[in-house]
């Protein structure tokens, strides 16, 4: 007859750590009256469900064990130089203007002509001009006349009214009509200087001295008041201006000495100086405008060449280094590594991280992950927090060791 056998406190424990026993009715087993030895049958089910707990995690680890290849973080210290490309730029361009409307009618310069300060460049027909400007010499000096004689009839009135020959309102009114004359002869003197200016205005002068960039007009053509005509560069006041990056901003000061190289001049160093730092970036580029100056100057210098130009920085900065293949950009904007945790079986977990500039493959890390730390390069696409990964090899650092 059969009978029924409660489960053993064994296969309790066993059920505490097997989720998937081989015996899931083992609460309630039910043997014959003749298979022999109770306890030997007890021994050999709790050998059976321990076989069968082992080869079921052995599966599962097998299954979510995801082959990588990872990097060691790195410390380094960043250069002290930098190195950047800037343009010759002069501190004086004009862009020069007639401040009349005109005829040009003579233009004494062209493109690549250098010229001196206050020199006559170009020439508006200034004949109605002259012609105006003669008729209020005319006027002038026909003022100075009524002026001169209404001096006399004031005079010979005061004579008369001291000898009582007068009343006392024509000495008034001879002093009236002087005044008034007075007036008119400052107003005439007035609109001849004014008439003057004019004439002058039909002449465009340089401003200071320098090499005429570009021509924009000729004879014949007519221009109005503020129309460029011509260009003006300052060719002996030259500096060199860099656009240097909004992280390496704060490390250049002013004064800071530095060394530059003409591209057209290869091989020749010159020493330099940083003159200002302009505090406005390019939103474009997120660069921040830094001038240069060359000590003593350099004659081979020309506005518009290239030059290299290398910044002694305030300090080298410790930096932290991660590949670039370890750097995960998520559809938010965010940067995100996956760092293998070391145990008894290795994990990854996902951290955010700020990045700095890049260099040769590699990319600083401001924050997010230490020195030392291994990430994954290799088999991070597809990763979860807490999976079980198998290292096949690390990847050579900056230095070139594994």
């Amino acid at each position: 007859m059969l009978r029924r056998l409660q489960k053993s406190a064994a296969c309790e424990r066993l059920e505490q750590s097997c989720d998937e026993c081989v015996w899931p009715a083992c609460a309630n087993v039910i043997f014959s009256d003749g298979l022999g030895d109770m306890r030997t049958m007890l021994r050999f089910l709790n050998l059976i469900c321990l076989l069968a707990g082992l080869v079921s995690a052995i599966s599962v680890y097998a299954q979510e064990a995801v082959p990588v290849m990872v990097a060691v973080v790195e410390r380094a210290k960043s250069d002290d130089e930098l190195r950047l490309t800037g343009t010759v730029t002069s501190e004086r361009v004009a862009s020069l203007s007639t401040s009349v409307n005109g005829l040009v009618k003579r233009v004494r310069v062209d493109a690549g002509d250098r010229v001196s300060a206050g020199k006559a460049l170009i020439h508006l027909d200034s004949a109605m001009a002259r012609l105006a400007l003669d008729r209020t010499k005319a006027a002038a000096q026909e003022a100075r006349a009524q002026l001169s004689e209404q001096q006399r009839l004031r005079d010979e009135a005061k004579e008369m009214f001291e000898r009582g020959l007068i009343p006392e309102t024509r000495l008034h009114s001879a002093e009236s009509e002087r005044r008034v004359a007075a007036a008119r002869v400052d107003r005439l003197v007035a609109e001849q200087k004014e008439q003057q200016e004019i004439v002058r205005r039909h002449t465009v002068v340089a401003p200071f001295t320098g090499v005429i960039s570009n021509k924009f007009t000729d004879p014949g053509e007519w221009v109005e008041t503020g129309t460029t005509v011509l260009e003006l560069v300052d060719t002996q006041r030259l500096r060199i201006d860099v656009q240097v990056p909004q992280e390496r901003y704060r490390q250049i000061s002013v004064g800071a000495p530095v060394s530059v190289e003409l591209d057209a001049v290869a091989g020749r160093l010159h020493k330099g100086k940083v003159i200002a730092r302009v505090p406005v970036n390019n939103p474009g580029a997120r660069t921040f405008l830094v001038r240069v100056n060359i000590d003593n100057g350099a004659k081979e210098m020309a506005p518009g060449m290239s030059a290299r130009v290398v910044f002694k920085l305030l300090e080298g900065r410790s930096t932290v280094r991660v590949p670039r293949d370890a750097i995960l950009r998520k559809p938010d904007g965010s940067t995100r590594v996956w760092i293998v945790i070391d145990g008894g079986a290795p994990t990854v977990s996902e951290r955010q991280v700020e990045l700095g500039r890049s260099l040769r493959g590699w990319v600083d890390v401001q924050s997010g992950v230490d020195a030392g730390a291994r990430v994954v390069v290799r088999g991070n696409e597809a990763l979860r927090e807490g999976q079980q990964v198998r290292v096949l090899s690390v990847v050579p650092g900056t230095s070139g060791s594994h």
